[in-house]
């Protein structure tokens, strides 16, 4: 509810920060790999990537090694934009954690990436269960 009217400007909806922050990090990954790093689903990702695109903000280029697939880039624009999301993400969790000593932050930080490994290797051992069941 505090970010999306900060992002509202860059016609950013909810959500599609992340992508956007996770390119500017690793650009050139496909959307089952964005899918992947920011445990949604893949139809989630498709219409991200589609507004995204939309906007200016990505431009796709095939995968050379493997045609199916598209490697996913920022634009200049997309660039521009990345710093405009720190910020607001930093307005909203100054909020967020006021009253809270750095300590308390990296404890809560430390607490989460815990709670956040365990549900990832979940869903990774239920993705190699279902394998296994369909036979593939």
């Amino acid at each position: 509810m505090l970010l999306t009217p900060r992002l509202a400007t860059l016609r950013l909806g909810f959500g599609q920060h992340m992508f956007m922050l996770l390119l500017s990090m690793k650009e050139g990954v496909n959307q089952k790999t964005l899918s992947e790093q920011l445990m949604v689903d893949k139809t989630t990702t498709a219409k991200a990537i589609r507004k995204l695109e939309s906007e200016g903000y990505i431009h796709k280029e095939i995968d050379p090694i493997d045609l199916r697939n598209h490697k996913i880039f920022l634009t200049d624009t997309g660039k521009a934009v990345v710093p405009k999301i720190l910020d607001a993400l930093a307005e909203v969790m100054e909020i967020g954690t006021k009253g809270m000593s750095a300590e308390e932050y990296i404890e809560l930080m430390r607490l989460l990436n815990i709670i956040l490994n365990n549900l990832n290797n979940h869903v990774q051992t239920q993705d190699s269960n279902d394998s296994i069941e369909k036979g593939t």
